[in-house]
């Protein structure tokens, strides 16, 4: 097997099923030199554990997935939401502290739906502002980016309603830079026309966080949130995206994140070094200067 791209970070995510211990031996074993952490696994071990683990691994930590859900309306529910969210921002910056050099401390943040019963788009939308304006002050002291990340608009109703990069540095134009940012990723957002605009526009305000790559191809399953697939498997054309990423002055690691369930039932080994040889043939081109 050829040496996996330097800038290749695989998101816990793609080998969903698989432990933490797991998913840091066998990303460091393929020779990968960067991995995204979710909280779920994290918290299975215990924040410290885990940052233990990641130094251990010596590995770098490129973010933590995931925050946000914050267009509920005022309550019990929304309180609890910032609450934890602010524990999400701690998780992200020990765990950045514990990575190798280069680690980033970005904690991706997915807005929520609409609230049972709503039809109301813009109000949730400002909802997700006003969440980010309560924790913006937590994520400086913690020295960590929250990354908003725009989701296709099928999940819209339940999942995200922020649904193009252009509403998402919308809402990071309120804040600080190094605070508030974005999240680009392909298979979210290929299809906008506006795209490299938009890409153009994050990095003229320095608000790219992290890029993600995955690809897209229908027909999509019945659980349209597993219907990621490796680069190169699809119809997403990483070029052009990739190289406005870069050209914006990005010199991070690059996320593979996929849902899917064959994928995720697959030896997670096998999944890492398939994810490797699909990013080099797709993407790796496009990050040369």
């Amino acid at each position: 097997m050829s040496v996996p791209d330097p800038r290749l970070s695989i998101n816990q995510a793609t080998i969903k099923h698989a432990d933490l211990a797991t998913a840091l031996q066998v990303t460091a074993a393929a020779g990968v030199q960067a991995i995204g952490l979710w909280r779920e696994p994290v918290q299975q071990v215990g924040l410290a554990t885990a940052a233990s683990m990641l130094a251990d691994s010596g590995l770098r930590f490129t973010t933590h997935c995931r925050g946000g859900f914050f267009t509920a309306p005022a309550g019990p529910a929304r309180r609890a939401s910032l609450d934890d969210n602010r524990v999400a921002i701690e998780e992200a910056a020990t765990l950045a502290a514990a990575g190798a050099d280069g680690s980033t401390a970005v904690l991706v943040l997915v807005a929520g739906g609409l609230p049972d019963g709503s039809r109301d788009l813009v109000g949730a939308r400002e909802r997700v502002r006003d969440a980010i304006g309560e924790l913006a002050p937590d994520a400086a002291a913690a020295g960590v980016t929250l990354a908003i990340e725009p989701l296709h608009p099928m999940y819209a109703s339940d999942r995200c309603v922020v649904a193009t990069l252009g509403q998402a540095l919308d809402i990071a134009a309120d804040f600080d830079p190094a605070v508030v940012g974005v999240t680009v990723d392909t298979f979210h957002i290929w299809w906008d026309p506006d795209v490299l605009a938009q890409i153009e526009r994050a990095g003229r305000a320095g608000r790219i966080a992290t890029y993600q790559v995955c690809d897209w191809k229908t027909p999509l399953p019945a659980d349209v949130l597993l219907g990621r697939h490796y680069p190169g498997d699809g119809v997403i054309d990483f070029g052009p995206m990739t190289r406005a990423v870069l050209a914006t002055g990005y010199d991070r690691d690059v996320e593979v994140e996929i849902f899917n369930e064959q994928i995720w039932a697959s030896d997670p080994a096998e999944v890492v070094r398939r994810t490797a040889v699909g990013f080099g043939a797709a993407v790796s081109a496009h990050l040369r200067p």
